[in-house]
């Protein structure tokens, strides 16, 4: 990659990074009351994952709320739980929701290279939040295999696509990818132990569960 092209891709990058932001700024108040009618999957995603060793270390990218975050707590009583999210809003309904939970940090910033001096990580959960980065998603791809242990596990679930180009056009305006190529980098970084695609409202879209280690 040439200076210029480089430079262009962080340019690209920033300004997605500032338009989610923005974006949240008004729905980080909303976003628990609302979004249960558009991101399924989540909940059960956790039954998925297998048992993973005493006193796991977590990543959640895009952590949100802390909705997800709070069930890894229950789930994984012991574990060492990190989250970051771009979105400063998004964070404060999360500290909130948390409170002072043993064990659990939260981190304010857009993950990639520089995000973390923490050990490798037994599980890393992306849960709708990767069809919201940039075009440069292979180079988070790689970035969550140096951040994850050799065997540890990927769990994430999120948008596939539409078979309605007005639908897809409408979920681009709120900064989502329709564009399946997320479904197929899972598959190419990850080997899976449980895979599923899933339609919502009668195939309105579909959506993946997706858990798996390295290949």
């Amino acid at each position: 990659m040439t200076k210029s092209s480089s430079s262009h891709t962080t340019s690209t990058s920033s300004q997605q990074s500032q338009k989610v932001e923005a974006y949240y700024q008004l729905h980080a108040q909303i976003y628990d009351a609302t979004r249960w009618s558009f991101l399924f999957g989540r909940e059960n995603l956790l039954d998925k994952i297998p048992d993973l060793p005493s006193q796991p270390h977590i990543l959640e990218i895009g952590c949100g709320t802390g909705k997800n975050m709070e069930r890894l707590s229950y789930h994984f009583p012991d574990a060492s739980i990190v989250g970051i999210d771009l979105s400063p809003d998004m964070l404060q309904k999360a500290k909130k929701r948390l409170g002072s939970t043993k064990d659990i940090e939260l981190k304010l910033g857009q993950y990639g290279k520089q995000s973390f001096n923490y050990d490798s990580f037994d599980l890393i959960l992306v849960s709708y939040s990767l069809t919201m980065f940039d075009d440069n998603i292979e180079d988070v791809f790689e970035q969550i295999c140096k951040d994850l242990k050799p065997q540890g596990y990927i769990a994430a679930v999120d948008f596939h696509t539409s078979p309605f180009n007005w639908f897809c056009k409408w979920m681009e305006m709120n900064h989502v990818d329709f564009s399946e190529q997320l479904f197929s980098l899972f598959k190419k970084y990850f080997s899976p132990s449980d895979i599923e695609l899933k339609k919502a409202y009668g195939g309105l879209w579909t959506y993946f569960q997706f858990v798996g280690r390295q290949s």
